[in-house]
């Protein structure tokens, strides 16, 4: 793709410099943004660029370095921050610290309370739900029509994710977005849970997105709704997760933040 950029660049220049009506430097920056925008945007269907710019556009979430939302559960406040562009990850709980480096992942118990979570499934497991549907944009992801979702007399349009082998730590998982077709907003979540098996699954789980808000000019989730669910299909209402302390920007936190602490135990 940059090899497509660079004649093509060169070609304009070319032609700029037998006309001699604009400098040069002028011509090769116009041009170079230019085919920029258009490689970024053209390489997505059409249906999940349409849902992409109804929630603020996959270039405007990609100028953005850090992530930042609470989950209030019952053991209290969960905090996560992730850097958007090397997926590092901290988790701050009362008891405990999660942490990822982008090559290390670490617990650090607190007040020698032992850990007894699942640190490698819970890892960008929550970021994943809440960066709908922008993480849908990440390089290893093929694109498909699949059955539109009927629910309470309401049609939704669906597309179909699932990843290259080898992409994340589960390559299997399958997921399927739903939208509205007039606005192109986001409405449900169906994804399957691969984590520690060979072989992909057929039951597909199901999270409502309804309700949204706008931060930094990026439309992302208020809250999300899991849904029971039978023969694939949702049912009735499970549980609500809200998100608070939202911060999305475009400058990076300092590394030191994802790094491994003295006394940090390593998961392997």
């Amino acid at each position: 793709m940059k090899k497509i950029i660079y004649v093509f660049l060169l070609a304009v220049v070319s032609v700029a410099c037998k006309n001699e009506t604009k400098p040069e430097t002028t011509t090769v920056v116009e041009v170079e943004d230019f085919a920029t925008e258009t490689v970024i945007t053209s390489i997505y269907p059409e249906s999940i660029t349409k849902v992409f710019n109804a929630h603020g556009s996959i270039d405007a979430w990609n100028k953005m370095q850090t992530l930042s939302f609470s989950i209030e559960k019952p053991t209290g406040k969960e905090v996560i921050t992730e850097n958007l562009i090397t997926r590092a990850e901290r988790i701050e709980t009362p008891s405990y610290t999660q942490g990822f480096d982008g090559e290390t992942l670490w617990v650090n118990e607190k007040d020698g309370k032992e850990f007894k979570g699942k640190p490698k499934f819970y890892k960008g497991l929550m970021f994943y739900f809440y960066a709908m549907p922008f993480v849908l944009g990440d390089n290893g992801i093929h694109y498909s029509e699949t059955e539109a979702l009927e629910f309470e007399g309401k049609t939704y349009p669906g597309i179909l994710i699932s990843y290259e082998a080898g992409i994340g730590d589960s390559s299997n998982d399958q997921y399927k977005i739903f939208y509205d077709a007039e606005t192109g907003q986001m409405q449900w979540l169906a994804y399957t849970v691969t984590f520690g098996k060979e072989e992909g699954s057929p039951d597909f789980h199901f999270i409502r997105y309804n309700n949204w808000q706008t931060v930094n000019g990026l439309l992302v989730p208020q809250s999300i709704d899991w849904y029971k669910y039978e023969d694939n299909t949702p049912t009735e209402k499970r549980n609500t997760v809200a998100f608070t302390d939202v911060v999305i920007s475009e400058k990076a936190l300092e590394s030191t933040l994802f790094t491994q602490p003295e006394g940090a135990r390593v998961i392997e």
